[in-house]
C-alpha cells in the first residue's frame, strides 16, 4: 500500500504501527498555518488534529479526493459532519469510542461534587483569607439522571456508584436494557426530569439534540437540582439557563458552553450557582495512551482490510 496516512501525533511515538502506509505528521500547527505534509490526493487515513480550532479541523476536508478513512480523537463528530457536503461518498467517519470515557467521566463527577459541596466558594473564600464554613449537599441518597447512555454514560455510572447514590436514571436515544437495569428512551426524559436531583448530560450533539435542554426541559426539573454538562454546548439553550440561574432555582457545573469558547463580558461568568471548566473532560493524561492504541489498532484494521472500529456513517448512504 503507498497511500498516506496522516496523524496528529508523531509516528514514531506510536507503537505497533503496521507497515505499508506513508506516516505522515500533520496538526494544523500552533497557528493552524502548518502547510500540508504532502499531496492531500494520496491522502487515505485522515487523522484530525485533536483540540484545534475547527478551521484546523475542517480546512483539509475539502482537498482529500481520495480519502477512504476520517477518524476523529473525539467523541462526538458533530465538527466533521457539518461539512458531509464537501467529503466524497463511501468515506468512513470513525469517532474515538474508548479514549474519552475514562476522562471525561471523572470529570463528570469532579464538577459534579464540587459544586454540591461548594468548593468553588471555598476557593473564593481563600483568596480572601476567610474561613467560611457551611451546610452542604452530598452525592449520597441522591437520585441522578443520566442524559446520554453510551460507553461515557455508563462511565459515569461506574464512578457513581461507590457514592451512595439513591438512584440512577438512564436515557438513551432508545429503550433497551442493560446488566444495571433499564435505559429509558429520550422520549421520557421530560416526566422523569422532577425526580432528579442531578441532571448528568453527556449525549451527542445531533439534529436531535441540539437545544435538547430548553426552557420546557428545565421547568421541569425540581428546585434546587444541579445540571452538568460535559456533552456540548449546544444541547443547552443558554438563555433558557440564564433565566433559570439568575432565579436561582437550579445550579450548573458546565465544561462546555454556547457559545465556546465562552467570551469575555458573557452573562455565564457572573450567573449564579453556576461552575465552568473550559472543555477539559478529554484532555488529560490517560488521553494520550488510549489514542495512540486505538491508532494503531485502527490502522492495523485498514491495512489488512478488517472492519474499522466505531464507524459512525459511511458518506453518501
Amino acid at each position: 500500500m503507498s497511500a498516506d496516512v496522516w496523524l496528529p501525533i508523531p509516528p514514531e511515538e506510536i507503537a505497533g504501527l503496521p507497515e505499508g502506509p506513508r506516516y505522515l505528521f500533520w496538526d494544523g500547527g500552533a497557528d493552524g498555518d502548518q502547510p500540508f505534509p504532502g499531496d492531500p490526493a494520496r491522502c487515505a487515513v485522515y487523522v484530525v488534529p485533536y483540540m484545534k480550532r475547527m478551521s484546523v479541523r475542517v480546512g483539509p476536508l475539502e482537498h482529500l479526493t481520495n480519502v477512504r478513512v476520517i477518524q476523529t480523537l473525539t467523541a462526538g463528530v458533530d465538527d466533521i459532519t457539518a461539512q458531509l457536503s464537501v467529503i466524497a461518498p463511501g468515506v468512513r467517519l470513525c469517532n474515538a469510542r474508548g479514549v474519552h470515557e475514562t476522562s471525561t467521566a471523572e470529570l463528570a463527577l469532579t464538577l459534579t461534587l464540587a459544586a454540591l459541596r461548594g468548593v468553588p466558594g471555598f476557593v473564593r473564600a481563600q483568596q480572601q483569607e476567610r474561613w467560611e464554613g457551611g451546610f452542604h449537599p452530598a452525592l449520597a441518597d441522591k437520585n441522578v439522571l443520566i442524559v446520554g447512555y453510551g460507553p461515557i454514560g455508563a462511565a459515569i455510572e461506574d464512578r457513581l456508584v461507590p457514592f451512595e447514590v439513591a438512584r440512577v436514571t438512564r436515557i438513551a436515544r432508545s429503550r433497551r436494557t442493560t446488566e444495571r437495569g433499564l435505559v429509558h428512551p429520550i422520549t421520557d426524559v421530560l416526566p422523569l426530569l422532577p425526580e432528579a436531583d442531578v441532571v448528568i448530560l453527556c449525549t451527542p450533539l445531533t439534529a436531535d439534540t441540539r437545544g435538547l435542554v430548553d426552557a420546557g426541559f428545565l421547568g421541569r426539573m425540581k428546585d434546587g437540582a444541579l445540571l452538568v454538562n460535559v456533552a456540548r454546548g449546544p444541547v443547552v439553550d443558554t438563555e433558557a439557563l440564564l433565566a433559570e440561574l439568575e432565579r436561582g432555582r437550579i445550579t450548573a457545573a458546565l465544561d462546555v458552553t454556547d457559545p465556546e469558547p465562552l467570551p469575555p463580558g458573557h452573562p455565564l461568568w457572573r450567573a449564579p450557582g453556576v461552575l465552568i471548566s473550559p472543555h477539559v473532560g478529554g484532555p488529560s493524561s490517560a488521553f494520550l495512551p488510549r489514542a495512540k492504541r486505538l491508532l494503531a489498532d485502527q490502522l492495523t484494521r485498514f491495512v489488512n482490510r478488517e472492519p474499522l472500529r466505531n464507524v459512525i456513517l459511511t458518506t453518501g448512504k
